[in-house]
């Protein structure tokens, strides 16, 4: 079941969020499982499945990088477990990073944490820029392949990035 046509809306990396509340809402009124307490045990198993599909991607719509994951997923573009190779330059900075971690955990220096915090965060963002346009201008069935790529580079960068933002929490 794909989860935009689920919630009739357009396929997107970046979901808006009053339209997908809009949608849920009605999708829960219509499916919710208490309404079918007296229908056909088929028809029960069939809401309680729907109803379980609407959480399910309300959860993924509600965050962006859930629904970058699973649009690519939708496009064949990303595997789940995949072993994704990042560019070596990355892996150089997130090792720096991890070792600047690793030092301000053990001078137990609140400071150099919040510092780090900023500088992660800072190149979060710089890596959001290089896709940005991809990501809000993504057009089903316009938007290329090499676009998309660049997009799940990007994805796998975060998912890094939020590693690390983890660990100095």
């Amino acid at each position: 079941m794909n989860y935009f046509e689920l919630f009739n809306i357009p396929v997107s990396l970046k979901i808006d969020k009053g339209t997908l509340a809009k949608r849920y809402f009605e999708l829960q009124k219509k499916y919710h499982p208490d309404f079918f307490t007296q229908a056909a045990e088929d028809e029960q198993n069939e809401v309680l499945e729907k109803s379980s599909a609407i959480n399910k991607a309300f959860k993924i719509f509600k965050s962006e990088d859930e629904t970058i994951k699973y649009l690519l997923q939708q496009k064949g573009l990303l595997q789940e477990e995949e072993k994704y190779q990042l560019p070596p330059g990355f892996l150089m900075e997130m090792m720096e990073f991890n070792e600047q971690l690793m030092d301000a955990k053990m001078e137990g220096d609140p400071e150099k944490l919040q510092s780090l915090k900023l500088q992660v965060t800072t190149f979060e963002q710089e890596i959001y820029e290089a896709v940005k346009t991809h990501i809000e201008n993504y057009k089903d069935g316009i938007s290329t392949q090499k676009e998309l790529l660049q997009v799940k580079e990007y994805y796998y960068k975060k998912k890094y990035l939020n590693r690390i933002l983890a660990g100095i929490d």
